[in-house]
Formats: structure tokens, sequence, C-alpha cells
């Protein structure tokens, strides 16, 4: 059983930051790859950032140069740094992982509660 604990979403004002946090805990093996998600009102839920194991990252364009994603893989921890916030960033952020319970395992999907990040102009 693996769960993932998020934290640090809230409201803040255009142009303020935030920085989720996301714990992968649990039968964990090894996680391959952890990353955030967000789907707003209405819409799809969407990639926002995502990172492997070895640091390789990837970002959705309209956060690239604004979200920055880390993690600490002692911890089987991830971070989004988000900056310079604007309205359309308001929405769910899920964190996700790529987990694997034993060595020669598959890949399994797992997803966090969700957090509301909410931006106010």
């Amino acid at each position: 059983q693996v769960q993932l604990v998020e934290s640090g979403g809230g409201l803040v004002q255009a142009g303020g930051s935030l920085r989720l946090s996301c714990a992968a805990s649990g039968n964990i093996f090894r996680v391959n790859a952890m990353g955030w998600y967000r789907q707003a009102p209405g819409k799809q839920r969407e990639l926002v950032a995502a990172i492997t194991s070895g640091g390789v990252t990837n970002y959705a364009d309209s956060v690239k140069d604004r979200f920055t994603i880390s993690k600490d893989n002692a911890k089987n921890t991830v971070y989004l740094q988000m900056n310079s916030l604007k309205p359309e960033d308001t929405a769910v952020y899920y964190c996700n992982a790529a987990v694997q319970l034993t060595l020669y395992g598959l890949g399994r999907v797992y997803w966090g509660q969700g957090t509301q990040v909410t931006v106010s102009s």
C-alpha cells in the first residue's frame, strides 16, 4: 500500500508564490518518477511538471518559466515551487508517483488526494 501526502496549497494573490510538497510512503521498492497534475473546474487534468529519480524534468509550457520541480530521493518527496502565480493557475493540484514495489515488478501509478491552489487577482 502506497500513500501520497500533499501539503502547501492555499490562497495567494497574483504574483505570489507557493511551495507544494508531496511525500510517498508505504511498500515502496523504488519511486521511478513523481510529478504534479492540476485540474481546474470544467477542464481536463493536465501535467504541470514531472521529475524522474535521475532528475530529468519536464514542464507544461504554461508554467515552464515560473515553476520548478525538485525532489529528495531519500525521502521519496517531490516539491513544486510556484512563483509569479496567475489566476489561471487556480486548480486542484494532484501529486503523482510511478512506483515499483519489487525489483522486477511492474510500475504502478498512485495519486494524492489533491490540494487546492487559488490565485486571486
